[in-house]
C-alpha cells in the first residue's frame, strides 16, 4: 500500500490547525507537515511544522519534491471581511496559491488536492433557501469571487489535467480551539468568547440575519469523508454544497443564555450585514448525502453545549 504525505498549507487558521488534529489521527503525524507563514501556536507545536509561502511557487515546488509529498490540503486564504479591505491581495493570494497548488500536482502527479469553496461563491440573486448544488452564482465580494473563479480552476484541472481535485462550499464554521479570523459568519465564534469572558456581546449583524453554519467537528468529518471516498464516488469537480444548521444572531443568544442566563447580546450592524444579506439563508446538500454519504452530527443545541464546557478546559491548557 502507497504510504501517504500529506502537506497542509495555511494550518494556522480556523479551520487549517482542527483539520491537520484530524489527519494525525488518520495518518499518524510524522506523515503530515503542517505549513503557514507564522510560527505554530497551540495544538500545532505538537507536530510537524515549518513556514512555507504558497505565493512562492519555486520554493512549494522545491518542498513538495524535498518531502515526497502526495496530498495537499491547501487552506490559505483571505477571509470575507479582511478581503474587502485589501482585495487586490485577497485576489494574489487565493488565486495564484491555488494555481500554484494545481500546477504542482500537475508537475509531482500528486494523488489528490483538497481547496476549500464557500458559500460566499454565490450572491444576492441566488436562492436564499435551500441554496441548490447548482445555480445561479453572482458573488458580490471578492473573497466570493476568489471562490467562483477557484472552483472553474479546480473544474478545469480535473478535466483538462487530470488533478483529482476534491472541494467543499463551507457554511460559517464555529470552532473553539482557534480566535475568529475575518469572515463575516466569525459572530458565531466571537460570542462564545465573549459570553464567557464578558457576558455580553455586541454583534455587527442584524438579529434576524439567518446564515448557514457548521461546527468545526463537523467541517473536520466532511473534509475528511469527502478526502477518503473512492474517485468514482465524487461526481462534483467544482465543488460540494455542504451544511447542518442555520440559524440567526438572536437564535444563538437564546441558545447560550440557557448556559449563561445573565448574557445580553446588542446589535450595530457594519458593512459585513451588506454581505451577509447577500448569501443563502439554508444550503441544499442533498448531493453530498448522495453521493459519498455526508452526515452531519452537530445542531445549534447540540454545538453550544459542546463549545461552552470545553472552551474554558481548553483555553486553561493551552495558557500553561
Amino acid at each position: 500500500m502507497k504510504k501517504h504525505k500529506i502537506l497542509v498549507i495555511g494550518a494556522g487558521g480556523q479551520l487549517g490547525s482542527e483539520l491537520t488534529q484530524g489527519l494525525w489521527n488518520l495518518y499518524g503525524k510524522e506523515n503530515v507537515i503542517a505549513t503557514d507563514i507564522k510560527d505554530p501556536q497551540g495544538i500545532l507545536t505538537q507536530g510537524n511544522f515549518e513556514i512555507l509561502d504558497v505565493l512562492k511557487q519555486k520554493h512549494l515546488f522545491e518542498f513538495i519534491q524535498k518531502n515526497a509529498i502526495t496530498q495537499v490540503y491547501h487552506l490559505a486564504a483571505v477571509l470575507s471581511a479582511t478581503g474587502e479591505k485589501n482585495p487586490k491581495f485577497a485576489w494574489h493570494l487565493n488565486m495564484d496559491g491555488l494555481i500554484h497548488v494545481l500546477d504542482a500536482a500537475v508537475e509531482f502527479k500528486l494523488d489528490k488536492v483538497y481547496w476549500p469553496s464557500s458559500i460566499a461563491a454565490f450572491g444576492p440573486t441566488t436562492p436564499k433557501k435551500n441554496t441548490p448544488q447548482d445555480t445561479i452564482m453572482d458573488p458580490t465580494t471578492i473573497y466570493g469571487i476568489t471562490k467562483q473563479a477557484g472552483e472553474r480552476w479546480c473544474h478545469w484541472y480535473y478535466h483538462k489535467m487530470g488533478v483529482d481535485v476534491r472541494s467543499l462550499r463551507y457554511p460559517g464554521l464555529i470552532g473553539y480551539k482557534t480566535k475568529p479570523g475575518g469572515g463575516t459568519t466569525d459572530y458565531a465564534v466571537d460570542i462564545y468568547f465573549k459570553a464567557l469572558s464578558d457576558k455580553k456581546f455586541e454583534c455587527f449583524l442584524k438579529p434576524d440575519t439567518y446564515l448557514p453554519m457548521m461546527y468545526m467537528d463537523d467541517a473536520v468529518k466532511a473534509t475528511l469523508d469527502l478526502m477518503e471516498a473512492s474517485s468514482e464516488k465524487i461526481k462534483e469537480r467544482s465543488s460540494y454544497n455542504i451544511s447542518s444548521m442555520s440559524f440567526c444572531p438572536s437564535e444563538i443568544a437564546e441558545e447560550i443564555k440557557k448556559h449563561i442566563p445573565e448574557f445580553e447580546i446588542t446589535y450595530n450592524p457594519d458593512f459585513r450585514q451588506a454581505i451577509a444579506d447577500s448569501w443563502p439563508q439554508s444550503i441544499d446538500d442533498s448531493k453530498a448525502r448522495l453521493d459519498w454519504g455526508w452526515n452531519h452530527r452537530f445542531g445549534l443545541k447540540e454545538m453550544t453545549r459542546e463549545i461552552l464546557t470545553n472552551l474554558p478546559v481548553y483555553e486553561s491548557l493551552t495558557a500553561q
